[in-house]
């Protein structure tokens, strides 16, 4: 029986009234119990703080909190339909990094869209948390946002529309390349969509490894010629030769994928069919994230040729979803008090990812695993106190 979505999710949501709610961890039952959590007793964790702000780390729930805030400009597969409308995605968020992680997130969602407005705010209620993560905020000032808040903060920022969704690309790409005994750095890529993901995207394997990315965007396949045209984001990728600057004779997408390996779709439905995938390598990678609709539907890519074929929805196989990252990302960097997520860690969570999956375990329909697996949260926190404690011993 296919249950309609829309009209169970709007129901579950109203018997609740959202999705979250802040208990109390100590008892509250008498008035020693008053006098021990709230006053006179509070004046001495507020005094220790006050001699040592890091103190709040010990004495408040700072050391397992984020802020998940969003001003609602980009939320899902919706547009800018505002920070109160985005807000019950936000609280999803939150209700994600509780069970998977046991991370305590506070949703907040902003009556500003201005990129100065939203970094000031963030700066003024950053002591409460121990961390930021960014969510649905429209390229390209969600990058211009999260690069001056990294650099004028002292916890980490992260932006999960950028960075959780390409770990998860390069943690199934890397197992996709395991499966089938073949070198990621030496794939031929093409990225649909230069915004926030496909940009990260592009960054990250790059960093990796990977030469040979190219980019498409509705401007069309983007190249130096089209220069004037892009945003900041767009002509770095071009600048620092992340993504190549290809033929002039090539016009259209399914020009661009002609021989290529991998297809990575972040932009619009549609955008490919069957004979499309039939013009790429033998046995290529096609990860169509669009969502509802991806690039090119699962069956249609699987005829076309396609050795895996991953997408953004839960009802196929092989979904690249940002939940596998951020969880166990966030879980390590809290228990180890970092201040800056870097690539380096990043690329580490994808491995761990990645590695969960043993090799005997790995087929064309299982190159990731599952967001219950419950091995996922563990490995990356492993992974990130690993890396740090090789870098404090340096």
């Amino acid at each position: 029986m296919n249950k309609n979505w829309f009209e169970e999710s709007l129901k579950l949501h109203k018997h609740f009234r959202g999705k979250i709610e802040i208990k109390s961890k100590v008892p509250l039952r008498s008035m020693d119990d008053l006098s021990l959590s709230y006053t006179p007793g509070v004046a001495s964790p507020c005094l220790e703080i006050a001699k040592n702000p890091a103190d709040a780390y010990i004495y408040t729930f700072k050391q397992n909190s984020v802020a998940v805030i969003s001003d609602g400009s980009a939320v899902l597969g919706l547009g800018n339909i505002g920070g109160i409308a985005g807000l019950p995605v936000m609280e999803g968020k939150a209700l994600l990094f509780k069970e998977f992680a046991n991370v305590d997130a506070i949703p907040i969602v902003l009556s500003t869209q201005d990129p100065d407005e939203i970094i000031a705010t963030v700066k003024a209620i950053s002591p409460t948390f121990g961390g930021i993560n960014l969510e649905d905020i429209s390229a390209p000032k969600c990058v211009y946002i999260e690069r001056r808040l990294k650099e004028e903060l002292s916890i980490p920022v992260f932006h999960d529309d950028q960075h959780g969704t390409s770990i998860v690309v390069l943690a199934a790409l890397y197992n996709a390349c395991r499966l089938t005994n073949r070198d990621l750095k030496q794939l031929k890529v093409v990225i649909s969509g230069t915004g926030a993901a496909g940009s990260n995207i592009a960054r990250l394997l790059h960093k990796y490894g990977v030469r040979h990315i190219y980019g498409y965007n509705k401007l069309g396949i983007v190249r130096k010629t089209n220069y004037s045209s892009y945003n900041f984001v767009e002509k770095e990728l071009l600048d620092e030769g992340i993504l190549l600057n290809p033929k002039e004779n090539l016009k259209t997408l399914e020009d661009l994928i002609t021989g290529s390996d991998v297809f990575i779709g972040v932009s619009a439905p549609n955008l490919l069919q069957t004979s499309s995938i039939q013009k790429m390598n033998r046995n290529p990678f096609v990860f169509a994230m669009a969502n509802p609709t991806p690039e090119i539907n699962y069956e249609e890519a699987i005829a076309g040729g396609a050795k895996v074929v991953g997408t953004g929805r839960s009802d196929y196989p092989n979904q690249i979803n940002n939940v596998l990252a951020f969880p166990g990302l966030f879980r390590g960097v809290l228990d180890a008090r970092i201040k800056v997520i870097t690539d380096e860690m990043k690329i580490a969570c994808a491995l761990a990812i990645a590695n969960v999956i043993k090799q005997e375990e790995l087929r064309p329909d299982y190159v990731i695993p599952s967001p219950f697996d419950k091995r996922v949260v563990e490995a990356i926190k492993k992974a990130i106190l690993h890396l740090n404690n090789n870098k404090e011993t340096l």
